[in-house]
């Protein structure tokens, strides 16, 4: 959903959350043993969202839609409370229950694009903050098929709560475009960050 001709979403209060009130996260303090058998601890924070017998919480999508001028990746402009600010980021989303990382991956991109895609590639585990948090996710590779007739006028299915704007970068200049977004005063996802990274040490190394 553009969000272009909509209110810029902003914080109007911050209070200590109650642990009994959480819906989404839980902290803990971990007791554990380094290397000399010196007893420290350290302070984590955990979904509880995470599916019982699922090994990750949720994941990423790395979409690739071929056009005439290139290949660009879809991206999206997400407010995020945490930062206030609009977050430039893949689309995303948490697993449910019976699903595969793959499954999921496909599920969410029609979701919150309206894309139809078929996932071909899936990431190790990857954990977003180790030194912060538990939470992990896999990046899924999905591709679209640009001629199907459904993907010539994508419709997301967005929750009352999502406000998303979809656009896509061409992967030749996604360093740069990100760099200009973040003067523009957008916050850059890790993972898109790390994808434009990526691609500037395969030119710069020739791989």
């Amino acid at each position: 959903m553009p969000t272009a001709n909509l209110s810029p979403s902003k914080i109007t209060s911050t209070a200590p959350l109650d642990p009994n009130e959480a819906r989404w996260i839980k902290t803990v303090q971990i007791t554990y043993q380094d290397p000399n058998g010196v007893e420290r601890s350290w302070e984590s924070a955990e979904r509880t969202t995470r599916p019982a017998g699922c090994g990750i919480d949720g994941v990423g999508i790395v979409t690739i839609l071929q056009k005439a001028s290139g290949p660009e990746l879809l991206l999206q402009k997400q407010y995020r409370p945490p930062v206030d600010k609009v977050v430039i980021e893949v689309p995303a989303g948490l697993i449910d229950a019976g699903e595969t990382p793959e499954v999921c991956a496909v599920r969410e991109l029609k979701e919150e694009t309206g894309y139809v895609g078929v996932a071909e590639k899936t990431s190790p585990i990857m954990y977003n903050d180790a030194g912060f948090c538990n939470t992990n996710l896999q990046m899924v590779h999905v591709s679209v098929d640009m001629s199907l007739p459904e993907n010539q006028d994508p419709k997301p299915e967005l929750e009352e709560s999502e406000f998303i704007e979809c656009f896509s970068v061409p992967l030749a200049t996604l360093f740069d475009e990100m760099k200009k977004l973040e003067q523009e005063g957008y916050a850059i996802d890790a993972r898109v960050g790390t994808v434009a990274e990526g691609i500037e040490l395969a030119k710069a190394l020739r791989l």
